[in-house]
């Protein structure tokens, strides 16, 4: 028996290519979501100071995460346009070559725990610029652990985020 146009055209697709396209957006949905939007940027590495000072070349012109110790001093603001700079290093083992980077980061406001003068740890998201300088859109500090806290406390000095005693 013959179907007519109309009858043809209510049948609709076959199930296999329902089947397919369904797959499609259930898995392509996500993978396009990574790609579109910036979370792909949350998958960037971490690369050591000294690897980035010692050839920022390599790493010009790509998204990229920069571990150091953040520079004792070194932390400026200007407020028009808002803008932090300062400096990460890491010292080699034998303390003899020190590798520095120079980090821009155009933003009003830093996490809390951005302290100068603690001994802070310091990873910036962002990308090296042609002059080896990093400009930063993200910047995330790690505090020293609570026993590097305390043994410090104990010599004498101010805690960075202590709330005053009443």
């Amino acid at each position: 028996e013959e179907m007519t146009a109309a009858e043809e055209k209510r049948k609709g697709m076959p199930v296999e290519a329902k089947i397919g396209i369904a797959l499609l957006i259930f898995f392509g949905g996500p993978i396009a979501l990574v790609l579109l939007t910036g979370a792909g940027d949350s998958f960037s590495y971490s690369e050591p100071v000294g690897a980035v000072a010692g050839d920022p070349a390599a790493f010009e012109g790509r998204q990229l995460r920069v571990e150091g110790m953040l520079r004792e001093g070194s932390v400026q603001f200007r407020e028009d346009p808002c803008e932090w700079r300062f400096t990460i290093e890491e010292q080699d083992p034998s303390q003899e070559i020190q590798s520095a980077i120079n980090v821009s980061f155009p933003q009003c406001v830093v996490p809390d725990t951005f302290r100068d003068g603690f001994g802070i740890s310091v990873t910036v998201q962002g990308e090296v610029q042609g002059d080896g300088s990093f400009l930063a859109n993200e910047v995330v500090p790690r505090c020293p652990s609570k026993y590097e806290m305390q043994e410090r406390l104990e010599a004498g000095e101010e805690m960075p985020h202590e709330r005053p005693t009443t």
